[in-house]
């Protein structure tokens, strides 16, 4: 979508040092409140082969799994992104293809890939009806895809007209029937969250089937950069999911 190339082409710079950071670190920890992978395993199903990272950013998922044993693949619809993930591969001497797409429609073969993931990229901000289907096309049997995105939850606790900076509040403040594309004032991006249940239709018509879904709740030393959700809720509440999902 090129309204998100071009936020994601403008946010590049201030992503520079958390993705380096995440890169030096090589220890997975995910979304906003860094949780470990030792406490929510996220990649239990990951068993090396060829992966691919879908919305990779500055590419530290890949590097992660490169660390682990796979051969991954990372696609991105933002150049300035990727220069970013380019050049930290350079820095950390650690090489793998990068390639500029929309996850909503990737250059591979039918059943290229055993593993998929995707850690706030393509997960929130492409059409989940495209790149779900997409990531199954080219998922071989047995392989699992794995994302990490904001709850439903928080985003019942946003309102239409909120800047997506102000922290949520214990109120639900939209509804969650028909949610699915979400746009916020003053920022060009548009976001994409679907309810559980859309999501559990979105996989059986793909031939997916759900093996977890995990709802993240950040230890109580927990800190974030983000604005929009602060401890004290994430504690209560479950401000970030991830799903496991297997195509059968």
């Amino acid at each position: 979508m090129r309204s998100n190339r071009t936020t994601w082409d403008n946010w590049a710079e201030e992503y520079k040092n958390p993705g380096r950071q995440n890169w030096e670190d090589r220890t997975p920890r995910w979304g906003i409140w860094g949780v470990p992978e030792s406490d929510i395993g996220l990649l239990k199903s990951f068993n090396g082969g060829n992966t691919i990272e879908l919305g990779c950013g500055t590419a530290y998922v890949s590097a992660w799994l490169a660390d682990l044993g796979g051969n991954p693949v990372g696609v991105d619809n933002s150049p300035a992104q990727l220069l970013t993930a380019g050049e930290l591969q350079k820095e950390m001497d650690l090489k793998f293809p990068l390639i500029q797409c929309d996850a909503e429609k990737v250059p591979f073969a039918n059943e290229s890939f055993d593993f998929a993931i995707s850690e706030y990229g393509a997960s929130i901000w492409c059409d989940p009806y495209r790149w779900i289907p997409e990531a199954s096309r080219i998922l071989k049997r047995g392989g699992s895809l794995v994302f990490l995105e904001n709850s439903v939850l928080l985003m019942l606790c946003f309102a239409d007209d909120d800047d997506g900076e102000t922290p949520a509040t214990a109120e639900l403040r939209s509804s969650q029937f028909g949610m699915h594309r979400f746009e916020w004032p003053d920022d060009p991006g548009i976001e994409f969250h679907i309810s559980h249940g859309d999501k559990i239709r979105l996989f059986r018509e793909c031939g997916l089937e759900v093996e977890d879904l995990i709802e993240i709740q950040p230890s109580s030393q927990s800190e974030t950069r983000y604005s929009n959700v602060d401890l004290e809720w994430a504690r209560k509440w479950p401000s970030e999911e991830a799903w496991i999902v297997r195509k059968k």
